[in-house]
């Protein structure tokens, strides 16, 4: 195991459990909210939400990472891209799922990601309103809680539970027929999204999500925990950009068939 990247894992472990407790610390009060416009060309009719817990959680990962870790990068939602010189970049989300927090929705999470040389090696997804955090690191597993995660082993699209953010993100020419398609081959659609759609894929409780409309600081964690515990991780293409707006993330096993449908559709994002 590489030490460097090992060290750098366990800050973020620590970094991360802080920075879940100070977005929990404003969780269910009377939060305002600032309403930035959507710059997305899939989001144009959408307006985002952005509070002193998003800044300040976000503020304090920085912090807490570029003491331990001064030359290395950061991408994150609220203050965008820091370049470093050591390789390393942070790619950070203080609270993923802001329309539930700001309503006082449970799923939401305070996700870390960790690239070195343009390859996420390791990803920390705190969920503290439901008491869950996630982690992997390359070559070392996957885990919620300390313990072992591993995707389902459903092997037919007739017998999958399907997961997703919002049908208003696939209501458009070439994403509504593939998303229907998907949705009428799978037993159960439940829209559990953002972070904890994919959480529950990567632990085997879903076997498929399909989403659209996220940047980099959305799934930069989620990479290496899907892949750590089993799981595929693609654009709709087929390829691995993490700064695409399309995802597909299944069991594995299941990935094929479902990437066949999103291509009958020349659904490419």
């Amino acid at each position: 195991m590489n030490a460097d990247w090992r060290t750098r894992y366990e800050v973020a472990i620590a970094a991360t459990r802080e920075g879940g407790q100070t977005a929990l610390r404003h969780f269910g009060g009377n939060l305002a909210a600032d309403w930035k416009p959507s710059t997305d060309p899939w989001k144009t009719a959408h307006a985002s939400p952005v509070t002193v817990a998003d800044q300040e959680t976000e503020r304090l990962l920085r912090d807490r990472l570029a003491t331990a870790f001064p030359e290395d990068g950061f991408l994150g939602e609220e203050f965008g891209d820091q370049p470093g010189t050591s390789g390393y970049r942070w790619i950070i989300d203080p609270i993923d799922g802001t329309r539930n927090y700001f309503r006082g929705i449970p799923i939401w999470g305070t996700l870390v990601g960790l690239e070195y040389q343009g390859r996420v090696i390791a990803g920390c997804v705190d969920l503290p309103a439901l008491g869950e955090f996630y982690r992997a690191l390359r070559g070392d597993g996957a885990y919620c809680n300390d313990r072992p995660i591993r995707v389902s082993a459903v092997a037919s699209l007739a017998d999958t539970t399907l997961l997703y953010t919002a049908l208003s993100w696939f209501l458009h020419p070439g994403r509504q027929e593939a998303f229907n398609e998907l949705m009428f081959a799978t037993q159960a659609q439940r829209g559990f999204g953002d972070v904890y759609g994919f959480m529950l894929v990567a632990r085997g409780s879903a076997d498929v999500m399909l989403e659209y409309g996220v940047h980099a600081w959305d799934v930069a964690a989620v990479l290496p925990i899907v892949e750590e515990a089993g799981g595929t991780y693609t654009n709709y293409d087929g390829g691995q950009d993490i700064h695409k707006p399309d995802v597909l993330v299944s069991n594995g096993t299941l990935h094929a068939d479902a990437l066949g449908i999103l291509r009958r559709h020349q659904l490419r994002g």
